[in-house]
């Protein structure tokens, strides 16, 4: 088959793009590098044996985006889209709520126009588990109550609410979605020649533990060490980036029996703090991770892990990685960054 992929040369979208090469399937790349470099695609190229088209565009370009839909169908119908594309850094959008409006908003609305107007209805959102908000229970699953606390989170869930509307706006309406709420994804492509690689300063936690590590930064700024928490930092539901695109394999499936619109966790069900990560990144690299405790970001949350049940159960879908497989995994990539 034949898939597009936007913001396929980012974290998520190339190990996306690697997966559906390493199947058997056609891949079309659309995406601005607004997140990613050249180096990142040509490592993903020679992992895909050159066979990735890329076309290099803002999806917000209607007319460039339509031609490119044109273009990627003349040799094969594309059967989907995957979503990627888009800003995601909690504490930049709330400092400039505006840019992450414009910008993740009119993205999805331009490319549901296009695959509208080109008859492509099978679509796999990439969305947040920052659409929950603060939990009131744990762990959280779908039927949650959706209260985002920054910009970030509510562009995903805007975009989550344009999505259903959309797919219901007809009666037997051609749309099918799925919309996968994202943990925290880490870890790195088995080769070791694609991974997380943020554009000047990290906004996640573990690129930055990482470049601590290799001795690119001098020591982790730990947001928060108030949080009601053992050891008052953050938690988080860390994810394999394997497992994650894994998932999506398993969406697509999905998507082929299921017209809607479906929403779905994917994360591990379980928790850590940012100094459990910090300590387990020591103890695998062998290398001092200094952190020091900073004040708290606008927006940031004390605990989120998921209910990862409902993916398991519809799509037949659980991460099987340890954290100890996402750390070294993602030292080797980082060490081939040297």
């Amino acid at each position: 088959m034949h898939y597009i992929v936007t913001g396929g040369a980012g974290y998520l979208g190339s190990h996306m793009t690697a997966y559906l090469h390493e199947n058997g399937h056609r891949v079309t790349i659309l995406d601005n590098f607004s997140n990613s470099d050249y180096d990142a695609f040509s490592r993903l190229q020679s992992i895909c044996d050159n066979s990735i088209n890329l076309m290099e565009l803002d999806l917000r370009d209607q007319g460039k985006l339509n031609a490119a839909f044109i273009t990627a169908s003349l040799k094969e119908p594309v059967a989907a889209v995957l979503h990627f594309a888009g800003l995601k850094a909690v504490g930049e959008s709330s400092r400039d709520p505006l840019l992450y409006y414009r910008n993740n908003l009119e993205s999805t609305m331009s490319l549901i126009e296009a695959m509208e107007k080109h008859k492509v209805h099978s679509l796999v959102f990439s969305s947040s588990a920052t659409v929950y908000g603060t939990p009131e229970i744990l762990p959280v699953n779908e039927s949650a109550r959706l209260n985002t606390t920054n910009p970030y989170g509510a562009t995903k869930l805007i975009c989550e609410d344009i999505l259903r509307d959309v797919a219901l706006s007809k009666t037997d309406s051609p749309w099918r979605i799925a919309i996968l709420r994202y943990f925290n994804p880490v870890g790195a492509h088995r080769s070791g020649k694609i991974g997380e690689k943020p554009q000047g300063t990290p906004n996640n936690l573990m690129p930055y533990v990482f470049d601590v590590a290799t001795g690119k930064r001098r020591e982790v700024n730990v947001f928060g060490s108030d949080y009601d928490t053992k050891d008052g930092t953050g938690v988080r539901d860390y994810i394999h980036v394997t497992d994650l695109i894994e998932g999506h394999a398993a969406a697509l499936r999905y998507l082929q029996n299921n017209k809607g619109v479906e929403a779905f966790n994917l994360g591990t069900g379980e928790g850590y703090s940012v100094l459990d990560m910090i300590r387990r990144t020591e103890m695998i690299t062998k290398q001092p991770v200094p952190y020091v405790f900073t004040a708290r970001r606008p927006g940031d949350l004390g605990t989120v892990y998921a209910d990862p049940g409902k993916a398991k159960t519809l799509l037949q879908w659980q991460a099987k990685r340890t954290l100890d497989d996402m750390i070294s995994d993602q030292w080797r990539w980082q060490n081939n960054l040297k």
